[in-house]
């Protein structure tokens, strides 16, 4: 992917090198940390860990999305970006009520 003139190529490229940085500094491979981690490696991390846990794997049985999004919330300011973790919530407004009631 890298060097590549294509636009989406590259965009690939950020998203691969970006996706597992940490919120807090400790993810890898360049420890970044914050908004200095690219939005679209942000999103992708975010998205990843959903579909890991509300998917079936040969090593684990899927988790029902309220307790995927119980966990992600968690992790809202360390493993991930406080402001994505709330979008991804607002597709979910049954979830919301839940907590809210």
């Amino acid at each position: 992917l890298s060097g590549s003139k294509s636009e989406i190529l590259q965009l690939a490229q950020e998203i691969a090198i970006s996706h597992h940085e940490r919120w807090d500094g400790r993810g890898y491979p360049h420890q970044l940390r914050g908004d200095d981690i690219p939005l679209s490696g942000r999103i992708v991390s975010l998205v990843d860990v959903f579909d890991a846990l509300t998917h079936e794997r040969t090593y684990k049985k899927a988790w029902p999305i309220e307790e995927a999004l119980e966990e992600i919330e968690r992790n809202a300011g360390t493993q991930f970006d406080p402001r994505v973790v709330q979008a991804l919530l607002t597709l979910f407004p049954e979830y919301r009520q839940k907590i809210a009631a």
